[in-house]
């Protein structure tokens, strides 16, 4: 395909790569009697014969320099500022004698008109200190990769130990469903309440959830502990969550990580078990206590079942981690117990409250009881085998993150003076086979990175009188990264300083290219999709 603009060349290299500029004569639309004038170099298509002609009075304006890119060009948003033409650091000019027709263009990954790329999240521990309500764990598998706006999550609590806890919007609807059941349990053991029993049933399930939050600021302080950072604690639909943002180094300290949970939750039982045997029964101190007591007997006992998500399962991993010496061979294990759990809970719960096996009275099938047990069996079974897979996913996720170096997801760059014109800036590019562009100081210090959603932005007759610089974004000490960075290490830094491009640099200090967001995601999304 001929690109040339007219000029009848194409180009030598296609699309990938530039030819040097070529002058051109001026250029007269056929079908228009006005003087020849001189146009951009983004080339106006040839007018029909019947196309009105301009007014006499256009000003006309001088001959364009070569426009070097095309609208697929690297870029961010344009602040574009015209300036006076510079000689570059190389010695030539930054703009061409001459105006040519040449619309080469630098092939991009980014299609034009494309928003700021999302910065890639690292992964977050596939371990969350699952806590459940009553009779069932909570919600917080790990999640993919995707752009992290902030922790959110709902209505901040409060940040004990430094880590923000949120209470999720499901948290209300579940509170209000503890407290009509536990409302309804009350009127047959203290019918003398009357309406003051949901008053009473309201303080259980905000005392529940307390000790919900005690399972998970046990989680919290191992992991501070061991110098794992904890993103943030969610209350939410039956249950908590600890988002730990590092897996633990060894198999005892994933097993430690994962008992205190339940164990405070065994705790906590014992505590109002002791609390229990001061007050009365049958007063609302002593139902009030019981209630508790046996909440926080089904949250350990649920927790220590040894399937993934559960704290269980993380205890069945960190055993089979230390056996076989693989952690991915424990989560494995542990995943796919999950799974057989998930089956059981979904099969087995309903049977179990049919028979009264767990306490109630013997219930008849078909009947509205049949349908609840049958509906909560699913929501947990369904719970636990999504944790269950997504804990694979994650796992599978950090072997393949040491592929991820930005040595090798680096793009090849090219210095310019901050009022180099943007076609020339492009042009060297193209010539270079570079795909990047940093801006230098006269001693050839990087000052700035020049946004790849910039250029884009800018339309190709504007590109010779657009300086570089007015593109660029400041380069901050966090946005300059180490060539040796790999795997998780490099996810952390790029999180740490959340850019469109990154500046690499060599151990000496030498510019190695730029790092865009976009490759990396790109990059980590493949990382996911690829089998163990």
């Amino acid at each position: 395909m001929d690109e040339s603009g007219g000029s009848g060349k194409p180009q030598s290299d296609g699309a990938e790569g530039l030819r040097p500029t070529e002058p051109q004569g001026p250029h007269q639309a056929p079908g228009s009697q006005e003087p020849t004038r001189p146009v951009d170099t983004a080339q106006e298509p040839e007018r029909p014969a019947d196309e009105p002609r301009r007014p006499a009075e256009e000003p006309k304006r001088p001959a364009a320099p070569a426009d070097t890119a095309g609208a697929d060009d690297p870029v961010g948003p344009a602040d574009a500022s015209d300036g006076p033409a510079q000689p570059g650091r190389d010695g030539a000019g930054t703009r061409p004698a001459e105006p040519s027709s040449s619309d080469s263009r630098i092939t991009l990954t980014k299609a034009p008109g494309q928003e700021r790329p999302t910065e890639p999240q690292r992964p977050r521990a596939a371990h969350s200190g699952r806590t459940g309500g009553p009779g069932g764990p909570g919600k917080g598998a790990p999640v993919p990769p995707k752009a992290q706006k902030g922790p959110g999550g709902g209505l901040l609590m409060g940040k004990p130990f430094g880590v923000p806890v949120y209470v999720a919007p499901s948290w209300f609807l579940v509170a209000a469903l503890i407290t009509w059941v536990f409302g309804n349990q009350l009127d047959r053991v203290l019918p003398e309440l009357g309406g003051a029993r949901y008053l009473v049933s309201l303080f259980f399930a905000v005392a529940f959830y307390a000790s919900v939050l005690v399972h998970e600021l046990a989680h919290t302080v191992a992991a501070l502990r061991f110098k794992l950072p904890v993103r943030r604690i969610q209350l939410q639909f039956f249950g908590g969550v600890s988002e730990i943002e590092k897996e633990s180094e060894t198999p005892g300290r994933e097993f430690v990580l994962a008992f205190v949970g339940p164990l405070l939750s065994l705790v906590l039982a014992g505590v109002f078990y002791a609390g229990m045997r001061t007050v009365e029964p049958g007063t609302v101190p002593g139902v009030l206590l019981a209630g508790l007591m046996i909440s926080n007997l089904i949250v350990a006992a649920f927790n220590l079942l040894p399937g993934l998500p559960l704290d269980g399962g993380r205890m069945l991993r960190a055993v089979v981690w230390k056996i076989t010496g693989k952690p991915m061979s424990g989560t494995v294990a542990a995943a796919w117990v999950g799974r057989a759990l998930a089956i059981s809970v979904l099969i087995g719960l309903p049977l179990l409250n049919q028979s009264g096996a767990l306490g109630g009275d013997t219930q008849e099938i078909g009947g509205m009881d049949t349908v609840t047990d049958a509906l909560l069996a699913a929501i947990l079974a369904a719970i636990i085998w999504t944790g269950a897979g997504n804990s694979l996913r994650m796992a599978r996720l950090r072997e393949h993150l040491p592929e991820l170096r930005a040595r090798t997801l680096t793009r090849r760059a090219v210095p310019v003076e901050t009022d180099t014109p943007l076609s020339e800036a492009l042009r060297r590019a193209n010539d270079a086979g570079a795909r990047a562009l940093v801006v230098v100081d006269p001693d050839g210090d990087p000052m700035a990175l020049v946004r790849e959603a910039a250029i884009v932005s800018v339309p190709q007759h504007r590109r010779p009188w657009v300086g570089v610089g007015g593109l660029a974004q400041d380069i901050t000490e966090g946005m300059r990264i180490s060539a040796e960075l790999a795997g998780e290490e490099l996810l952390d830094t790029l999180r740490a300083t959340p850019a469109t491009e990154y500046l690499v640099v060599e151990e000496s200090g030498e510019i190695y290219g730029v790092l865009s967001a976009a490759d990396v995601e790109r990059a980590f999304v493949k990382a996911m999709a690829r089998p163990t």
